[in-house]
Order: structure tokens, then sequence, then C-alpha cells
């Protein structure tokens, strides 16, 4: 699709760039991870050692605490969710090893979540067969999408992730996401929030390219490129937590939490259905702002 800029009421078309070589993507984002996935960057050209003879390209810490491997292509690259999925079994093969660069690279120790590791990979397109395998897959692997316009405009879009959709999918590598799962949420709060919550989880996943994470002990989180909103489930009430700063909130229902918890800067309390629609319009508002 054309893209367009706008000058005195005329409108040109932005020529396609590309990049000078893959370690140009590669630097860029690294240098913007947290804006564009909302992940802290950890480390780069991380060697996997003499006998798996691989280099990760980008380590980073999501803000589950989860690991993220990151995989750049300049082109399209039919062996790079293969490469992805070596290093993914690698990474859980060598837990104490990301544990010290996270340790390093923050300064302080952090408790790394194993639950739900994650793969991004990121290249100019991927095939209809890249689509289709990793829609077949288990572990969370997302595909994205990157244009370049001119020297000054990146578009990065998401072309396809594991974890849309409920499918029965096989696992390739040593993870293992079996743990936790949306119903062992659901069983932590009471009948009449379980149909709450199952309301609002519809009205979320209506949106575009909405990515639900359940594989964490902490709850569920739904994303883009960045998560947007986190579930923390209770007895007879459960807490949403929002990115977003300012907000349209009439009811002053949203409580400041931006000292407290990093990537979310807003606490809701959602007690009972009457409330759904007040606290999604506050969800959605999250959800524009990654976009």
């Amino acid at each position: 699709m054309p893209i367009f800029k706008i000058r005195n009421n005329k409108v040109h078309k932005l020529k396609s760039n590309s990049f000078k070589n893959e370690k140009a993507l590669q630097n860029l984002i690294e240098k913007n991870l947290e804006e564009i996935f909302g992940v802290l960057f950890i480390d780069t050209e991380v060697s996997t050692g003499e006998k798996h003879g691989g280099r990760i390209d980008s380590l980073g810490l999501d803000e589950d605490n989860c690991p993220v491997i990151f995989e750049y292509k300049c082109g399209e690259n039919e062996n790079v969710i293969n490469q992805g999925l070596y290093y993914l079994d690698w990474l859980v093969d060598h837990k104490g090893d990301y544990e010290l660069l996270v340790e390093k690279s923050l300064g302080k120790k952090m408790k790394v979540q194993w639950d739900s590791p994650r793969l991004i990979l990121v290249a100019n397109s991927f095939n209809k067969y890249d689509k289709y395998a990793v829609n077949q897959m288990a572990e969370n692997i997302e595909l994205w999408t990157y244009n370049l316009y001119g020297d000054d405009l990146l578009e990065i879009k998401m072309e396809g992730s594991s974890q849309i959709g409920e499918k029965k999918r096989k696992r390739r590598t040593k993870v293992d996401y079996t743990e936790y799962d949306l119903q062992y949420h659901l069983k932590k709060t009471s009948k009449d929030m379980q149909k709450v919550f199952l309301r609002l989880r519809e009205k979320i996943l209506e949106l575009n390219n909405v990515i639900e994470k359940a594989e964490q002990k902490s709850g569920i989180t739904y994303r883009t490129s960045r998560s947007f909103t986190h579930v923390n489930f209770r007895k007879s009430l459960f807490y949403v937590l929002v990115r977003k700063s300012k907000y349209k909130d009439p009811k002053k229902i949203v409580r400041d939490i931006s000292g407290f918890m990093w990537g979310y800067n807003g606490q809701i309390k959602l007690k009972d259905e009457n409330d759904i629609n007040r606290v999604f319009d506050i969800i959605k508002q999250s959800y524009k702002e990654t976009l």
C-alpha cells in the first residue's frame, strides 16, 4: 500500500527505501526496543558457543519479565523460523547465562519469568508458508515486517503470530507453556467474575492484531507490539493494569501507579458487569497508545 505525504493540499508518494544491510536494521531497532516493542534491551550478538555455532541478534526482557529473542532479516528468508526455534532451545538450556546478562545490563538481579519466552522475527517480508508454519506452532512466535520510506519514516507491522486465535498447536522446542492457561486464571475468581472477565475479554479480542498471553502465573496480558493491559485475578474482583498516563476518565476509575510498575501507569478495579464498558473504554485508549 503506497504512503503519501501531504504538502500544500497536494499528496506526494513516498519512495520505499531499504537498509544498507541487516546490521543497520538491527542497530536501529535495538536502540528503540522499548519504544517499538515494549522490551528492555539486554544484549546484542550473543554467542551460543562453539557447540551450537550460532549468534543471537538481540536479547531483551519484556514487561512481564519474560525473555525475548529478536532475529532480523533484510529480505525474505526461508530459514529464519527454524533459526529462531534453534535459539529458543538454546535459551531454555542456558537460563543461568541469560539471567547473568540481565543482571549485568540492568544493574540489578531480576526475577526472570521462564513460563512464556518469546521469539520476534523482523523481516522485509514473509511468505505464505512462513505464516502458515507459525500458525501451527505452540511457541510464542511473532512475525513483524518493516517498510522504510526515505530516511526518516519507518513502518512496523505484525504479519503473523502463533498466539492469535485458539487452535491446537504442536510444540517444536523444549519450551513448555502448558502450566498456565486461561482456565488456570479463571479458577482464581468466582463464577460471577469469570462471566465478567469473559465478556471483557471478548471485547478486547475484537480489537485488531491483539495477542493474548495467558502462559504466566501473574495474570493475562494483552498486547500489540507492546502490552496495553494486564489482568490480575482475585476471588471477588480483578485488577486491570493499563499503560497510558492520561485518560479520558470522567468517573475517575484509574488509579495512578506509574511509580510502582514498569510499563503500566494506571490500575482499575473491576468488580461487576456494570463497569465493563467503562473499563473497556480505558483499555481501548491504552490500546491506541501502542499503535
